[in-house]
């Protein structure tokens, strides 16, 4: 519990309460107290601590983190940053600058416990007032609408919060979005199941991707001089993986990506493996009478992209933006919320597309493989092609049809 008294402002209520406290919530907690809003934020954890995370935080979501003032502070923690791409397909392999993002070139992948502490105490910093170890067992309403929470205290004191709004950002199984009944469309199965652990002595400056027909390898470097290795299957395989994570882990990337393997021998593991099979592709309607979804709660894709925490990042903006509107009484609730949620949907659909192609590791066809060959010697097109992943370049800005036959022109391999 951060202060000295629990929940201090539950007697005369809040603007805003946020469930949930890692990188949506905090960032949203945040940024609504930097407008001058009364906000509480909690999480049923305690911090620091560890969750599953795809990791990486490319330049678009960097660039937010410096807006708000914390990339430094990040940086500063040893997290190393990252402004080169390899990507690795067996007979053809890249590496490339994107362009910048906002201004922002370089990426970053924070181990979660320094990340979502380093945001809690911005949030906290911004006049948040926080509550760790508190678990919400209910949400309030009037009606229909949600007027506040129910909860018990790291003491197991049970207390009532008013709240003007409820955010939900509490994962994909938020509790909010199941209280409300948050309708979800555009919804796909999971596609992949993903495993990883860290090693040490892998001595990595870039994020190196490899890809093989059902197969995909990403290490990045992270803090302490570890690099973060992932593997990840298709869905169907994960009842065969579970029984043995290790051995599957090992094996898969032996089989696929021997060169690769080769390099993990030569490094040490350090830590257990973590990994779900249970990565749904969905988006819900992210607002209703009194409350709202941000992060996981309101969009989830799969974690191949690693486009989660920065998606994120960005719906925090949005959402603190139209609530604000509301709370000020510049335009009524449902307006400003709904189009939070035409902002959020028009942001997120290209990439949630690209990342379902991407996520059911397809081997190359013959126009990729002849365009990826084209890049090779064609940095600054090359550059523009890694700007998909580091998010200063929209997917289909990359892949229009003028512009694929403008690269294979030029290098001289357009079909005839």
């Amino acid at each position: 519990m951060a202060g000295a008294t629990a929940v201090t402002g539950a007697g005369r209520g809040y603007d805003v309460v946020v469930v949930g406290a890692r990188v949506a919530g905090s960032a949203t907690a945040m940024l609504l107290a930097r407008m001058g809003h009364r906000v509480l934020l909690v999480d049923r954890m305690g911090f620091p601590s560890d969750t599953m995370s795809s990791h990486f935080i490319p330049f678009y979501g960097a660039a937010r983190l410096e807006r708000w003032g914390l990339l430094d502070r990040l940086l500063a923690t040893g997290c190393p940053p990252v402004a080169r791409l390899t990507s690795d397909w067996g007979q053809v392999r890249l590496t490339g600058r994107p362009p910048a993002y906002q201004g922002t070139r370089v990426g970053v992948c924070p181990r979660r416990y320094v990340l979502d502490k380093l945001l809690i105490d911005a949030a906290v910093e911004s006049g948040v007032e926080f509550e760790e170890r508190f678990l919400v067992t209910e949400l309030l309403g009037d009606g229909d609408r949600v007027t506040g929470v129910r909860g018990r205290t790291s003491s197991g004191a049970r207390v009532t919060v008013p709240a003007s709004f409820v955010v939900g950002a509490d994962g994909m199984r938020s509790l909010v979005a199941r209280t409300v009944g948050a309708e979800e469309y555009n919804t796909v199965p999971p596609l992949t199941v993903t495993y990883y652990t860290y090693f040490e002595n892998l001595n990595l400056d870039d994020l190196l991707i490899h890809w093989r027909p059902g197969r995909c390898v990403p290490a990045i470097p992270t803090h302490d001089g570890l690099a973060v290795v992932l593997c990840g299957s298709p869905h169907a395989e994960w009842r065969e993986l579970r029984k043995d994570v290790e051995g599957g882990y090992f094996a898969a990337i032996e089989r696929d990506v021997p060169e690769f393997a080769e390099r993990l021998r030569d490094a040490r593991r350090v830590e257990r493996f973590s990994g779900t099979h249970h990565v749904p592709n969905f988006f819900r309607k992210p607002f209703g009478p009194g409350w709202a979804l941000v992060g996981d709660a309101g969009y989830h894709k799969d974690p191949v992209t690693a486009l989660g925490m920065s998606d994120a990042f960005r719906d925090a903006e949005y959402l603190a933006a139209a609530l604000h509107e509301a709370l000020e009484g510049a335009r009524p609730a449902d307006e400003a919320l709904a189009e939070y949620e035409v902002r959020r949907n028009r942001d997120a659909e290209p990439l949630y597309k690209y990342t379902l192609e991407q996520a059911r590791y397809q081997p190359l066809d013959r126009l990729t493989a002849r365009v990826l060959k084209a890049l090779e010697d064609n940095e600054e097109d090359r550059d523009q092609f890694f700007g998909i992943l580091a998010g200063s370049v929209l997917p289909e800005e990359f892949s229009a049809l003028d512009n694929i036959v403008r690269i294979l022109t030029r290098a001289g391999l357009m079909p005839t």
